[in-house]
């Protein structure tokens, strides 16, 4: 249930006031850290929630038709969307599913595997998700509670972490050309 009122008191220092207390000390700030990040999400899920209900999307729908429109022809195979948006393939499946059955993407065979699909974004998708896009930009994207420098710091930090944690890795160098 969303709250009016902000707290009188940081529940996560608190948290972090008994961690200590109890004598874990050596796992407060990593328990701090782990549970700003999860609050942190959900505070701009709510947010994106909010921005996306005029237009009937969840998060995982308009991730779908941002990754769909941003393609050069507006299709890709359902493998690569399933290693894009890092998500278990039958959340990407019901997300499809959904997006077919109000006809903003569609399925078609793939020109090359028969047991793989092509999602293809349709006009009404692609409409629908710049709309979308242009909303979240301005209530969410462009104040995200951050300033820009800021903004820049996070994402940087959350990178490293990301990194460490096996999520991705630098790209190789291009080798010159000949």
């Amino acid at each position: 249930m969303p709250r009016n009122a902000p707290l009188p008191v940081d529940p996560i220092a608190e948290a972090k006031r008994q961690w200590i207390a109890h004598g874990w000390e050596d796992s407060a700030g990593g328990m701090t850290l782990v549970t700003s990040v999860m609050r942190a999400h959900q505070l701009l899920l709510a947010r994106i929630d909010a921005t996306l209900k005029p237009f009937g999307l969840s998060f995982a729908r308009y991730e779908m038709l941002r990754l769909l429109a941003f393609t050069r022809q507006g299709r890709m195979p359902m493998a690569s969307a399933i290693a894009r948006l890092q998500v278990h393939p039958t959340s990407v499946t019901n997300t499809v599913d959904r997006l077919v059955r109000d006809e903003l993407a569609e399925r078609e065979p793939h020109p090359v595997d028969g047991r793989a699909a092509m999602l293809v974004i349709t006009d009404a998708g692609r409409d629908l998700v710049e709309r979308a896009t242009a909303a979240l930009n301005t209530n969410v994207f462009e104040s995200p509670g951050l300033d820009a420098d800021e903004t820049a710091e996070v994402v940087r930090l959350i990178a490293r972490l990301r990194k460490g944690a096996g999520d991705f890795t630098d790209p190789r160098p291009q080798p010159e050309p000949l």
